[in-house]
């Protein structure tokens, strides 16, 4: 008699054949707040979303003209694995524009958004059992990603004595004696919006050099700064490794389009893996990136709607007992101590979304150590929705 004939219910097959490195990586907790957000939706119910850094506004308008043109041309094949030409010399115009650089085109690789980038640079820079100093709070796909690829990630704690931004000091700290083969910093960061200056970066790029290793510059958020503009790891360092990305700036987080700027020796390496990992980048999105570059007054306008969100966040959160937060000086988020509140970031953030209808992003997802008693905020939405998810916070947390 079969299982299913006698009423009783199979036995469960054991998991078989899965690799040591997958169950290494750490799920994205604010992706799973995320999911569990769009099921209190489905049920009926308003949901502010706070927890995933995307942006609100729609990809600008060029850009989808651009894809439809693409679209009603009807061939959508593959493009050179390192990107077409013209996005490629259009980046590096880029580069002579915004920060006064040259670099080559030829240098310029493009990818399949910035997590594309992060892969091709780390399986060609490193190899299985090779130190990377990383950010700590810090984005955390660099942990899950290099720990896959069997590299470790050597977490650099971030204090209020170093202006929160990775230095020479506490890189070496971290190392404790032992030998790093990378360093990888983020400006401005994710979650907490700080920002290396000029005088700070180029000590760190100039400890790197010193140390014979390379150093990758994490750029995504460049153009969402409300201080100063950022300052590019290449005004430092002609051979650092630039990730950057069309998702943040651009608002075009589901073309899946990114890039990297790499030094020469690089590029073979780096598209013999591209050929190999996933052919080319989307045909599509690649022509609609390019078209971006001509929305600029757009997405200037966007950032200018960020800067008065952060603004009304910074003065309001206090009034509700969150008085505690990183320096915000670009991206949008704004990662708040709510240690007064919880010790626990991953319930509240759960009961904050079940009783109040506001998702946020638990902090010990960027910090596992420390992350319990944070919440990573996004405030890449209208004015109107942030300032509602505070007075629902503030309601909520008096209820407690």
């Amino acid at each position: 008699m079969s299982p299913s004939s006698s009423g009783r219910a199979p036995e469960p097959t054991p998991a078989i054949g899965l690799s040591a490195r997958s169950a290494r990586v750490a799920p994205f907790l604010a992706m799973s707040i995320l999911g569990l957000a769009g099921e209190r939706e489905a049920a009926g119910m308003n949901v502010l979303h706070l927890e995933v850094g995307q942006p609100s506004s729609p990809t600008p308008r060029p850009a989808l003209e651009a894809a439809r043109r693409e679209l009603e041309h009807g061939l959508i094949g593959y493009t050179p694995s390192l990107g077409i030409p013209a996005l490629r010399a259009r980046i590096s115009r880029h580069y002579r524009e915004t920060y006064g650089v040259d670099v080559p085109a030829e240098r310029v690789i493009v990818t399949t958004g910035s997590s594309a980038g992060f892969v091709l640079a780390f399986l060609a820079l490193f190899d299985a059992g090779d130190r990377v100093a990383v950010s700590e709070p810090g984005y955390p796909a660099y942990r899950a990603i290099l720990e896959a690829l069997d590299i470790e990630p050597v977490p650099v704690r971030l204090t209020e004595a170093d202006a929160y931004v990775l230095t020479p000091g506490n890189v070496t700290r971290a190392a404790a004696g032992r030998p790093l083969n990378g360093i990888l910093a983020m400006s401005p960061a994710n979650p907490t919006g700080t920002m290396m200056g000029r005088a700070p970066l180029a000590a760190l790029c100039a400890y790197a050099r010193d140390n014979g290793i390379p150093f990758i510059s994490d750029e995504i958020y460049h153009g969402l700064t409300y201080a100063a503009p950022a300052v590019s790891a290449l005004e430092c360092r002609s051979d650092a490794v630039i990730i950057n990305s069309f998702s943040k700036y651009f608002c075009m987080t589901g073309w899946r389009v990114g890039w990297m700027v790499v030094p020469a020796h690089m590029v073979d390496p780096v598209e013999r893996l591209a050929q190999n990992l996933y052919l080319s980048p989307p045909q599509v999105s690649q022509k609609a990136a390019l078209a971006a570059f001509d929305a600029r007054d757009d997405m200037e306008r966007i950032r200018e709607g960020y800067a008065r969100n952060r603004a009304m966040l910074l003065e309001e959160l206090p009034k509700i007992g969150v008085t505690r937060m990183y320096p915000a000086d670009g991206a949008f988020y704004i990662f708040a101590d709510i240690g007064d509140f919880t010790g626990d970031s991953i319930a509240f953030c759960k009961a904050l979304l079940n009783e109040a209808g506001v998702a946020a992003a638990p902090g010990v997802d960027f910090d596992p150590v420390h992350g319990n008693r944070f919440i990573r905020l996004s405030f890449a939405r209208s004015l109107d929705e942030c300032r509602e998810a505070v007075r629902r916070i503030g309601q909520w947390l008096g209820k407690r």
